[in-house]
């Protein structure tokens, strides 16, 4: 079966897929969700040197360490920065990237670089709600604008709210700096998939510019009626979407999540 790598994006952890990753082992799929260093119950080892590249060798070596090929790796939002510095550096243990919601940069762009056309008030919204922890700056800095991104999320049911609000972490502003350096020599011939989430209420970023791109380049197209957060507000749906993609291109019949 599969080998599903599940990378969150910002200011999540490992814990966002506690919903998606039991309906992937259900359907008899091998699953890890790592959580980045400096977040989730990793935030104690953030600092000034947490940057994009940590994050990639979080992945990476997850991947070594585990001896883990044929994987579909997918990443969430942030996360699209890494699974491509990723895939630049070990593709040959790669079947798939999925890109959830997320950021498709190019070679030399840094977080805030593939922001910039639809939102270029992101950096001096990111530094002005940062605060210092252990030596670095992290966003967000406030409960208010933790709300505010929850709602922009489209989590709002309450038992929702009550899970994501107290393990939303404060993301190290040294990944976003950081330019990516991932010149695709080596990872171009992975297939590559992408599935945009569009719920009623979507933050305001150029993530709609990253789809358009995605579909430009002629990866394989889904979308998902529902918020950013999709393996919070449609674990289901995810679980069922992402195992399709997985088994593209294969003869076998994949099963689906359980009932």
């Amino acid at each position: 079966m599969a080998t599903f790598v599940l990378v969150h994006g910002a200011c999540h952890g490992g814990w966002c897929w506690q919903r998606v990753s039991p309906l992937l082992r259900a359907a008899g799929h091998e699953v890890h969700t790592p959580t980045l260093t400096g977040l989730g119950e990793r935030a104690h080892l953030l600092g000034p040197a947490v940057n994009l590249s940590t994050h990639i060798e979080d992945v990476a070596g997850l991947l070594f360490y585990e001896d883990l090929t044929g994987v579909v790796l997918v990443g969430h939002s942030y996360a699209g920065m890494v699974i491509t510095g990723v895939a630049e550096r070990v593709p040959e243990r790669l079947h798939r990237l999925v890109f959830l919601d997320a950021l498709l940069p190019d070679d030399g762009q840094s977080f805030y670089d593939t922001e910039y056309e639809n939102d270029p008030g992101m950096r001096e919204r990111w530094t002005a709600g940062a605060i210092e922890l252990r030596g670095a700056l992290a966003f967000p800095g406030s409960p208010e604008i933790v709300d505010q991104y929850l709602a922009a999320f489209h989590i709002t049911d309450p038992p929702d709210v009550a899970w994501v609000r107290p393990r939303f972490t404060p993301h190290p502003l040294a990944s976003a700096e950081e330019p990516l350096r991932a010149p695709e020599y080596r990872a171009a011939q992975i297939p590559r998939s992408y599935i945009r989430c569009g719920g009623p209420s979507q933050q305001p970023t150029s993530l709609g510019a990253h789809a358009k791109k995605a579909r430009a380049r002629g990866f394989d197209y889904h979308e998902l009626a529902t918020g950013h957060d999709a393996m919070v507000t449609a674990p289901r749906e995810l679980a069922a979407l992402l195992i399709e993609i997985a088994w593209q291109g294969t003869k076998e019949v994949p099963n689906g999540p359980a009932a």
